[in-house]
């Protein structure tokens, strides 16, 4: 699902959009398969373990062993892959713009204009999966910091030229309109 064309201003185009990398969903598949290995071995084997007081281990056990497996799988493999894949990197002419939430949500929007540095930080893990940390610095909000993008070195670039046309589009706007594309300065 794509970033809705409708919530861009006149003008504004999507570069290009990512979701974050793939890495943050192999501990939640990891946590599939072993809940499922170890629920499906505990509900199967429950009764051969010889405490059956008449059943009432096989009675209480079972339906506790689904009901825990499931509350596993809720919070660590469904929670973390809907995060996933609602969460948004969006670069367009004009901004960055990320957004993540299922049931909330919550945004940020940096104007390129604002942008005064671009940065990047790669682990090892990052180095051998390709991704890293994104680090867009702001001349007057906070910084914004976007974990996990594929391929962050290629995105700092971009998001360079990103700036650099943006600024171009703004001269060339500000002297259309009888600017002076660089006024003077009040220091």
């Amino acid at each position: 699902m794509g970033y809705p064309t409708k919530l861009l201003g006149e003008g504004e185009i999507i570069e290009f959009e990512m979701k974050p990398h793939w890495r943050g969903l192999i501990l939640p598949v990891i946590y599939l398969i072993l809940t499922v290995f170890v629920g499906v071995w505990l509900f199967t084997s429950l009764g051969q373990w010889g405490w059956s007081a008449d059943g009432i281990v096989e009675t209480i056990g079972r339906p506790a062993i689904v009901v825990i497996a499931l509350i596993i799988l809720f919070v660590w493999v469904v929670r973390p892959f809907l995060y996933w894949i609602t969460t948004q990197y969006v670069f367009t002419n004009r901004r960055i713009i990320t957004r993540a939430g299922v049931i909330s949500k919550k945004g940020r929007d940096m104007p390129l204009s604002k942008v005064n540095n671009v940065s990047f930080e790669v682990g090892v893990l990052g180095r051998i999966l390709n991704y890293g940390v994104l680090e867009v610095t702001s001349a007057s909000d906070e910084n914004l910091v976007i974990q996990d993008v594929p391929n962050v070195e290629v995105i700092q670039r971009d998001v360079y030229r990103l700036h650099e046309q943006d600024d171009e589009r703004r001269r060339r706007r500000s002297t259309e309109q009888g600017g002076d594309p660089y006024p003077p300065s009040d220091s």
